[in-house]
């Protein structure tokens, strides 16, 4: 299953299509005006592609309508048998798609067509394909199109292709009986999704015959859907429920699958019931499942060991699936052991009957020694801490209180250890992707605002990114929402560009979920625009924050509110300012700013702004820290401006650890320029 699939919020959309957007930016937008409209196609086509009455385009065919030729792309010779070649392909490509579920292969698949100026037609096809088809359908076309818009496909041609859609429906309505209602919806999730401009509504009706079914349509998207109270999240969320595929019901099928061919015998069956999963990231759990029944049931060990040798030596179960399934197997065995006598001893005598058969290598598994005591007594104290780290999780989704946060990890975590502080993180952010954009937020703020050591952070989001293969099945959308997370920990500073790197060093050559999550995040962070976007996708700035402030606007605010209170500002409006701004996670930025401006002017008043900042809890020591730390970064820039710069700022390192600000360990390390995301070509 692809995570595109499933319910994609109306920001992750915007953001998922600008991560892929073109960089020009004189692209033809519907907003600057009305694709050219063409008459209505004649009866017999529905939208249909592959009909007789399309087949036969010519003038003299009373269904040819020339508005398809003439309105294509005028690099193309337009011709009949040129387009009725595209209405073919499209056809196959909407087909593939709906058994799929492959955003990307379609992608790939539009642009080897070359042939844009005729994408309208696709956006039809689509439409008109899945209005006669499952909730499922509808809702995997609404995803595509919000995933294609702008970059494969121009929005004018979406437009267009809606165009024909409403001048269709008089057609569409002879084989589509609810065609009104599911067109209308159509309509008006694609204005939620802002790959329709509001204002189609009204160019419509305005061009439409008043007794044609197109105007019925019109009026139902804009009275029975658009004007409705909270519109977005119920037109979102019309088809999205029977895209859910749970980890459970995949399990429940699973184990079925294997309990019938345990009765029958059939391998050929059960290889087609597992084609029929389209689960391939989760193939593991039908190598560990039918494991633990050869272990609990000696007899039908052999007849499960074949099987798993036939799906590896026709591709259906990969090798890392392979070894995944038998790592979990691994995992648990102290478990089993309870209800399974001799469970490590029988799966040592598995593993060497599947590696002596060639289907499993033995060195990329880990070890089945006992563990020590030690170990034992530290996975104990991990789960403890698990438990306590979702409560502490959920208590901060409802206060909101970071302080509290802090407290209570330094409490549980007394002992500062990176897997406690890795396992934190991943869970922090595992609970926030099951939830609303507010606690996505939320978790972004806490994020930036923990004291955890870099390489711990890298730590969980590498967690989260290897366990991605089975949360997508909870999640549908866990490509989008990690990616996300990735991009907005970079955007924060949390991590930097050169350690995504790193962490995306780790998943080359994979098909992985992971491995597609750091490509969203990548295709993020290269996009137009990208700070603004990726601060604005959950609401930016927690539950205070000013939406929609791009990141140099923020920075230009923090610069004039320093320049107001050092020419004679009052240092009580000074920090008002700051709060107001609603960006807790960027007050290292202040931190930053300040001590350039106190270097380069060599008066301290601002060193009373921070000074009262710290004492009101306004700054952290996190963001002070990390604001000292910027200096540091950019001390080689700074010296060509202040050349004493160094010894400026070892001296004010040394007062900041006098007064509290710094931890005693902090000191400045070999100079280096730090690589930040870069924004219109302006670091941030």
């Amino acid at each position: 299953m692809e995570s595109s699939n499933g319910f994609v919020s109306k920001e992750q959309l915007e953001l998922a299509r600008s991560a892929l957007e073109s960089e020009d930016p004189s692209s033809v937008s519907p907003m600057g005006g009305q694709p050219k409209k063409g008459a209505s196609v004649g009866k017999g086509t529905c939208g249909g592609l592959h009909d007789p009455a399309e087949g036969a385009l010519y003038n003299n065919d009373p269904n040819y309508d020339s508005t398809e030729e003439q309105d294509g792309d005028p690099t193309i010779k337009d011709t009949p048998r040129k387009l009725d070649a595209y209405k073919r392909k499209a056809t196959v490509i909407v087909e593939e798609y709906f058994a799929t579920s492959d955003v990307v292969s379609t992608a790939n698949e539009l642009r080897e067509l070359k042939l844009p100026g005729y994408s309208y037609y696709f956006v039809k096809k689509l439409v008109s394909m899945a209005m006669d088809r499952h909730d499922k359908e509808k809702e995997m076309a609404a995803v595509l199109l919000s995933a294609l818009y702008s970059e494969v496909i121009d929005p004018s041609q979406v437009y267009k292709g809606f165009s024909k859609l409403v001048e269709s429906a008089d057609d569409l309505i002879v084989d589509i009986p609810d065609t009104v209602d599911v067109l209308a919806l159509f309509i008006a999730r694609a204005v939620v999704d802002d790959i329709l401009p509001p204002a189609f509504l009204k160019k419509q009706l305005a061009s439409l015959p008043a007794d044609s079914k197109g105007v019925d349509v019109l009026r139902r998207a804009e009275k029975g859907y658009l004007a409705a109270p909270l519109h977005s999240e119920i037109i979102e969320r019309r088809w999205v429920s029977s895209m859910n595929k749970t980890v459970d019901d995949v399990k429940v099928k699973i184990n079925n699958l294997l309990v019938e061919f345990i009765a029958s015998g059939d391998k050929k069956e059960a290889c087609r019931c597992i084609k029929e999963l389209k689960v391939p990231f989760f193939h593991h759990e039908i190598v560990k499942r039918a494991l633990v029944m050869a272990m609990e049931r000696r007899a039908v060990e052999s007849q499960l060991l074949e099987l798993l040798k036939k799906t590896t030596e026709e591709g259906l179960i990969n090798s890392s699936q392979v070894t995944k399934g038998f790592g979990r197997i691994i995992d648990v065995v102290d478990d089993l052991s309870l209800d399974i006598p001799d469970a490590r001893g029988i799966l040592k005598s598995l593993i060497s009957k599947a590696a002596s058969e060639g289907w499993l290598s033995v060195s990329s598994l880990k070890s089945l020694s006992p563990p020590s005591p030690k170990e034992s007594v530290e996975d104990t104290a991990a789960k403890l801490f698990k438990m306590k780290a979702q409560s502490i999780i959920q208590e901060y989704f409802l206060s909101g209180d970071i302080a509290e946060v802090s407290d209570c990890i330094e409490s549980e975590n007394s002992s500062c250890s990176p897997d406690l502080n890795a396992m934190f993180i991943k869970r922090l952010v595992t609970l926030a992707m099951d939830r609303k954009n507010r606690e996505k937020e939320m978790a972004s703020v806490l994020l930036s605002s923990l004291c955890f050591p870099t390489d711990d952070v890298v730590h969980g989001l590498i967690m989260l990114i290897e366990s991605a293969d089975d949360t997508v099945l909870d999640n549908p959308i866990v490509v989008e929402d990690l990616g996300m997370f990735l991009a907005r920990a970079v955007v924060d500073e949390v991590i930097a560009p050169q350690q995504l790197e790193e962490i995306e060093s780790q998943f080359l050559g994979t098909e992985s979920t992971g491995n597609k999550v750091l490509q969203m995040a990548k295709s993020l962070l290269k996009a137009r625009l990208a700070g603004e976007r990726i601060l604005r996708c959950w609401g930016g700035g927690g539950s205070s924050s000013k939406n929609g402030w791009a990141v140099e606007d923020v920075k230009d605010k923090i610069g004039k509110l320093l320049e107001e209170f050092e020419s004679g500002g009052d240092i009580r409006e000074a920090c008002r300012c700051i709060k107001e701004l609603g960006m807790p996670f960027f007050h290292h930025e202040v931190v930053k700013k300040a001590l350039v401006k106190i270097m380069e002017s060599k008066s301290e008043k601002l060193w009373g702004l921070l000074n009262e900042g710290f004492r009101s809890g306004l700054i952290t020591s996190y963001q002070m820290t990390k604001g000292f730390g910027r200096v540091a970064e950019s001390m080689e820039d700074l010296r060509l401006d202040v050349p004493d710069a160094e010894k400026q700022f070892g001296y004010y390192i040394e007062k900041a650890k006098l007064t509290g600000w710094l931890d005693s360990s902090f000191g400045i390390g070999p100079t280096t320029k730090s690589s930040y995301v870069k924004e219109n070509g302006t670091n941030i």
